[in-house]
């Protein structure tokens, strides 16, 4: 596209600056987006009692399956489907021992669903600002792609009508949903995809926003702002347990799906590239055909398949109607965590400096302080002792930190902590105390000063 094109569709030239470098006019090009967010729960499986633990020993035993498409509630079967069953690949299961139940490997019915897994999706909900199903229908959602050993996936709408806030306006949430997780992609070739059974079932949320998102830029404050939400609440951590896809369509595009949207630095110019991607189409006189995408590391994306539709949901049979009652309800607000930034406010009026707020979020320490600070209520000192002590003893010995910060553990910090409270220590010793404990002295001989 030369300069005039891109002017005529919206992109604004900065005077400042080469051609390459340009704003998009979001308004103009007609720019929709909408997100959805999928995070793993912490909990056991959702309709299995297998706990939700991934394997990276040696599998027991193989198991080999061949997959079909099956017609939705309408009586139609969905095009994603038959897209997946035309490519013809026989899927190979490594199931192990101990975290893999016939659930998972389709040969036994499921349980009834997991409860804790459903009291944290309600308070998710809440702090979404969603209303509750009080009365919803477990559904069959089909996938033949091999991720799931029964050719469906189970999901259950927990939650809608919700919205968050964000500097452009707000966002709706449309829908909340509980899923099972599919099964671990290890190896795939033109015959054979073969899978590991260890995270099938894992409990998922699934958050779809409304395509209310008016720019790149809050396309990726929502997002980060729902996950800081999901981070509250008992979820699992780490590469991997959180998934995100943004929709994005712009006037005279399609709607375009792109999976392994995960990288913040990257969102914007994901959704740019996909909004130039679809204006080279259209000044092309091509048509922009409605797809699943795949988002690469330089921010352009690539065909995965082609867009599922309402045809592949359809009533699970094994499970009567949920039904969610005001008690679980009432119990799941009772105990609403707070969000990061209430959590914030709470360690400023214990006095605590931004520096040192910072770090207890980045060591994923803030729960262990607050049950130090319960022990013997100083903040600062608390602080002290649990993220500065453990570095500069590191240095001043020239010893391993992550040797070090081991010998500094909960335990010894509490009971030390208590001998402070007590008056039977004074606050000077501790750094005493925990020297002669990392240089191999016992608890006990440690506070003998």
């Amino acid at each position: 596209m030369d300069k005039e094109d891109y002017t005529k569709l919206g992109f604004k030239q900065e005077k400042s600056k080469d051609f390459s470098a340009k704003n998009l006019d979001y308004k103009n090009l007609g720019f929709k987006a909408g997100l959805e967010i999928h995070q793993q729960l912490d909990t056991h499986k959702l309709f299995s009692r297998a706990p939700s633990i991934l394997r990276s020993d040696e599998p027991n035993y193989l198991v080999r399956r061949k997959l079909h498409a099956v017609a939705g509630e309408s009586g139609e079967v969905d095009e994603a489907a038959l897209y997946q069953v035309s490519l013809d690949k026989e899927f190979v299961y490594e199931v192990h021992s101990g975290t893999t139940s016939l659930v998972e490997l389709d040969e036994e019915p499921p349980y009834q669903i997991n409860e804790e897994a459903l009291k944290i999706a309600l308070q998710i909900a809440l702090l979404l600002n969603c209303e509750i199903q009080t009365l919803t229908q477990i559904m069959r959602k089909t996938v033949v792609d091999g991720s799931n050993t029964s050719g469906f996936q189970r999901t259950v709408l927990i939650a809608r009508d919700g919205y968050i806030e964000t500097s452009e306006g707000k966002v709706r949430i449309d829908t909340i949903c509980l899923e099972e997780d599919s099964a671990r992609k290890i190896f795939e070739n033109e015959k054979e995809v073969r899978y590991r059974l260890d995270r099938l079932g894992i409990p998922l949320v699934e958050i779809a926003t409304a395509p209310d998102l008016k720019s790149a830029a809050q396309v990726r404050e929502a997002a980060l702002k729902i996950g800081e939400i999901l981070r509250s609440c008992k979820v699992k951590r780490g590469i991997g347990t959180i998934r995100q896809d943004v929709n994005v369509s712009i006037s005279k595009g399609a709607r375009i799906e792109i999976k392994g949207f995960q990288d913040p630095s990257m969102m914007i110019t994901t959704v740019n590239k996909e909004i130039e991607r679809q204006e080279r189409l259209i000044l092309g006189k091509m048509k922009v055909v409605s797809e699943v995408r795949r988002a690469l590391p330089d921010g352009t994306s690539e065909f995965l398949r082609p867009m599922p539709g309402a045809a592949r949901m359809y009533p699970e049979t094994d499970l009567p109607l949920l039904k969610i009652h005001r008690d679980l309800i009432n119990e799941a607000k009772k105990t609403l965590p707070k969000l990061k930034v209430e959590i914030e406010e709470d360690l400023r009026r214990e006095g605590l400096n931004e520096e040192m707020i910072k770090l207890l979020f980045k060591r994923n320490q803030v729960k262990e302080f607050g049950e130090l600070m319960k022990i013997y209520p100083n903040a600062n000192f608390v602080a002290k002792v649990l993220l500065v002590l453990p570095t500069e003893i590191a240095v001043r010995e020239n010893l391993n930190e992550f040797d070090v910060e081991k010998k500094f553990g909960k335990e010894v910090i509490s009971d030390v902590l208590e001998k402070v409270r007590e008056g039977k220590l004074e606050e000077s010793d501790v750094r005493n105390v925990f020297e002669k404990i990392v240089s191999g002295e016992s608890l006990e001989d440690a506070l003998k000063i």
